[in-house]
């Protein structure tokens, strides 16, 4: 009998989209071995050249002029993408697209990025026949999301839920089932084993991730931590980002036994069981794990529109709280005081199990499966 196929499209911009369709492929073949996943980037794997150019410019774009950025996601808001937009989409993508989904023949497609979620919408228009499936990665409900041709919207809570409605699509055509983790976040590792395996020392231990964008090296914050270096561990985590990693590595003041500065690295999962403490842009993918993991968290400059969303949610659910010189100072004191850290923690993970539920997003998908 020929197994189900699931084809998981998504983009470049940022980690978290892609991130997410690896985490959902991974879950479904961890619930049922009989599904057969594959995820693309669809920009990237068309258009090798011009594809991590555009992603190039756009993380440029977000560093630099984050205000701008903020700003066209507010005037869009209420928006779908534009017939012009949807009209580049398809001439540059639709055939090569088209090729694809016949030579794979899904049964499924999931979308976890609005740019292909519009390429697939308008296939269907002219007469494909393959149920879309759109993933939203973020904790809002940006308007160039919809489309009368997805046929469910998997999103990451009621709030979402309504924010979509409010977009104009309909309350049967959307299910909360949360921003699926890999299946790595599911577990928990042994904390002295990973400080053998890491080479770190058994004290209270601070990971900062979101160096690949090149931001670490603005915030003069990240500076002021270092005068705990004597007592608190930190981990920086700083992507492929060579020149931020060099730039910290020539600052006499990340220059000690425990700091350590990180390059690209799988281990994230790991490195949250290690940590005590997670300091990170809050983008929906990483907070999502980092509440999976029932790591307190700090966030620290949020893009305009999106992150402030997410920031909003897990503040607001207990679960975080703004980079500010009083937050680390309150929090690097904390983890000094081990039973009141690890309290903390159990509490975290307690409200996560409120709040989330990892496996219900894959689960749904193959409820929902045709």
């Amino acid at each position: 009998m020929r197994k189900k196929r699931v084809l998981l499209l998504s983009e470049g911009f940022g980690s978290g989209h892609t991130q997410a369709a690896y985490a959902l492929a991974s879950g479904l073949r961890e619930l049922s071995p009989a599904i057969k996943t594959r995820v693309i980037e669809l920009g990237k794997f068309l258009n090798p050249v011009v594809g991590p150019w555009i992603t190039s410019a756009y993380r440029k774009t977000v560093s630099k002029q984050p205000k701008l950025v903020g700003m066209m996601y507010r005037t869009q808001y209420n928006k779908s993408l534009n017939r012009f937009t949807q009209l580049a989409l398809h001439r540059i993508f639709y055939t090569q697209t088209s090729q694809v989904i016949s030579q794979l023949k899904p049964d499924l497609i999931v979308c976890t990025h609005p740019l292909p979620n519009a390429v697939v919408s308008r296939l269907k228009r002219l007469g494909l026949d393959v149920p879309l499936y759109t993933l939203i990665t973020d904790y809002d409900a940006h308007g160039t999301w919809t489309s009368p041709e997805v046929n469910k919207y998997l999103v990451s809570t009621a709030l979402v839920k309504k924010k979509l409605m409010s977009h104009g699509v309909p309350n049967s055509r959307i299910e909360v089932t949360g921003i699926p983790v890999h299946p790595n976040f599911w577990t928990t590792y042994d904390k002295t084993e990973l400080q053998s395996q890491f080479e770190l020392s058994p004290l209270p231990t601070v990971l900062i991730m979101g160096g690949g964008w090149g931001l670490l090296s603005r915030n003069s914050l990240f500076e002021y931590m270092t005068r705990w270096r004597d007592s608190i561990q930190m981990i920086f985590c700083v992507g492929t980002n060579v020149k931020a990693r060099e730039s910290m590595l020539s600052n006499e003041k990340f220059c000690h036994p425990n700091i350590k500065v990180l390059g690209f690295t799988k281990e994230i999962s790991k490195l949250m069981d290690v940590s005590d403490l997670l300091i990170t842009k809050p983008g929906g993918m990483t907070c999502t794990e980092g509440m999976s993991k029932g790591i307190p968290m700090l966030f620290y400059e949020p893009i305009p529109g999106q992150e402030d969303e997410n920031c909003e949610y897990f503040i607001q659910n207990g679960f975080g709280e703004m980079f500010q010189k009083d937050t680390v100072e309150h929090w690097f004191s904390l983890l000094q005081e081990p039973y009141a850290a690890g309290q903390t923690r159990r509490d975290l993970l307690t409200k996560r199990n409120q709040y989330y539920d990892p496996m219900q997003c894959p689960r749904a998908v193959l409820e929902m499966m045709p």
